[in-house]
Parts: structure tokens; sequence; C-alpha cells
């Protein structure tokens, strides 16, 4: 499961999701990504599971690269305590994702096989995504 090694901050406050993804949305190293199209905290248990399902389908061929990291702590009281005492203990991290971030990235894959691995994943994901592809424009060409 992927967590921080070490943090500044054991909790943290859970901060605004507000507008959309300046970094991390255009492709960088693959041919086909992943991207979030609402914003959402994604739990490392998710990313994990998307992880399992892309590697699976891609069957030992290509490249993949997690865009997406969860660093951030989600705190919890444990049921039926009362107000006060103090923030809860932390139970997982989560990623916070905007809307037009990419999460997964994959290349060196077949055009379908890429498309089928990534729309695999994004039922295990917990918002509504989008398959975008990496098009070579040749500018200037002409015969």
């Amino acid at each position: 499961m992927l967590m921080p090694k070490r943090v500044k901050w054991r909790k943290q406050q859970r901060g605004r999701m507000k507008g959309k993804a300046t970094r991390g949305a255009e492709l960088v190293y693959g041919e086909f990504g992943l991207q979030a199209l609402e914003p959402a905290w994604i739990t490392a248990r998710q990313i994990e599971a998307a992880r399992r399902t892309i590697v699976r389908a891609m069957r030992r061929r290509g490249k993949m690269w997690i865009r997406i990291f969860p660093d951030k702590p989600y705190t919890r009281k444990p049921p039926e305590t009362r107000m006060g005492k103090g923030k809860g203990n932390v139970e997982y991290w989560v990623a916070v994702v905007r809307p037009g971030r990419i999460m997964f990235e994959v290349s060196g894959l077949p055009a379908d096989v890429a498309v089928e691995a990534l729309r695999q994943a994004a039922y295990k994901l917990p918002i509504k995504t989008k398959i975008v592809a990496y098009e070579e424009v040749v500018a200037g060409e002409s015969a």
C-alpha cells in the first residue's frame, strides 16, 4: 500500500478541492492516460486496486506510471465517542485529485489493449474518468 515514509505533521486539516488541476494535467510519460473528471480523495487501496487491474490487463507488456500519491492522512474518531478530546487517529492515506489530473499512464502497448486496461481500472475508482491519448502532431509537413 502506498503511504509516505515520514511526514512533517501527523494530522492535516481537510482543505478544499476547488478548481481544476493545474499540474499533472498532461500526458508526460506514456501514450495513454486515465484522466479524472471530478474532484475526489482517492485512497491508497483504490490506487492499488486500479494498479493491479492495469498490470493484469497489460500481461507483462509495456510500462505503467502512477501519477498520484496518497500523502494526505485521513483521520477518524472511534464510533460512539463523545465530542471533544482532540482529533481522531489516522485511518488511511488519500491522494487529493482535482478534475483534469492524469492518474495513470501506460505505453508500449497496442491501442486496444491500453484502452481496455485503463477502462477496467476506471471501474475501481470512485469518480468519473476519461481515457486520453497522446496524438503525435506533425506540423508544417506538406508533400
